[in-house]
């Protein structure tokens, strides 16, 4: 009888042990797949969590031009003003003399201003003492209308042709997000600034441009955008 009663004690405890066992392994599967799939839903949890954004991010080199502008046309309206018709030229980040965007357009005058957003990475987010930087082309006005009136040169929201693919280990959700809020960093250029994310605003290039010259967009080491004029041949 004792030894029936042995037996019957060691099975129980036998499968207490494996119940309990059971009841770990599924606490620790549900709190990793919490860890794996947790929804991220803003731009603070993409950048803080998401591995694929920092690698990109590191990635990103230094770039020396951007870009470049002339003038292809000044005519005399009836009404008597000055029309200028412009070029626009957006360079590739690896190659300066691959064009991956071209925008001609009209403004009055001859004072032309390239409104620009860039966005620098710098500590915590990137730990190497490196800063990076993106560079978004956002509008071209003259002095005689408003910016607002001015030509968008991106459509501000979404992934610019010059970053094209460079995103593209991230789920499309997470473009998305990223896209939307750098964007919104020119409403608000300090918000992110914890992160380790900076924007500089206005940063309206303005050129009294002449025809026969190329106004090329280059980059200083503060991340400023200057031009730089060479006769064009």
């Amino acid at each position: 009888m004792d030894r029936i009663e042995g037996l019957y004690l060691d099975s129980l405890v036998n499968r207490v042990i494996a119940t309990t066992v059971g009841v770990l392994v599924l606490v620790v599967l549900l709190v990793w797949a919490l860890i794996a799939f947790k929804a991220i839903t803003t731009i603070e949890d993409l950048l803080m969590e998401n591995e694929q954004l920092t690698a990109a991010i590191e990635g990103l080199t230094r770039e020396s031009q951007i870009g470049y502008a002339k003038v292809v046309e000044q005519t005399v309206s009836a009404d008597g003003q000055l029309m200028s018709r412009i070029l626009f030229v957006e360079t590739d980040r690896d190659d300066p003399t691959q064009r991956i965007l071209e925008r001609e357009f009209s403004l009055p005058g001859d004072t032309i201003y390239f409104d620009a957003l860039v966005v620098k990475f710098g500590d915590p987010l990137i730990m190497d003492g490196r800063e990076r930087a993106l560079y978004l082309w956002r509008r071209v006005f003259s002095d005689k209308i408003s910016p607002e009136a001015g030509v968008p040169m991106e459509k501000e929201g979404y992934s610019p042709e010059r970053y094209k693919g460079w995103l593209s280990k991230l789920p499309v959700k997470h473009q998305t997000l990223f896209w939307s809020e750098i964007w919104e960093l020119a409403n608000d250029p300090n918000r992110l600034e914890p992160l380790g994310v900076s924007a500089i605003y206005g940063n309206a290039l303005y050129l009294r441009m002449q025809p026969g010259l190329i106004y090329i967009f280059k980059i200083r080491d503060n991340g400023q955008i200057y031009p730089e004029a060479i006769h064009d041949l």
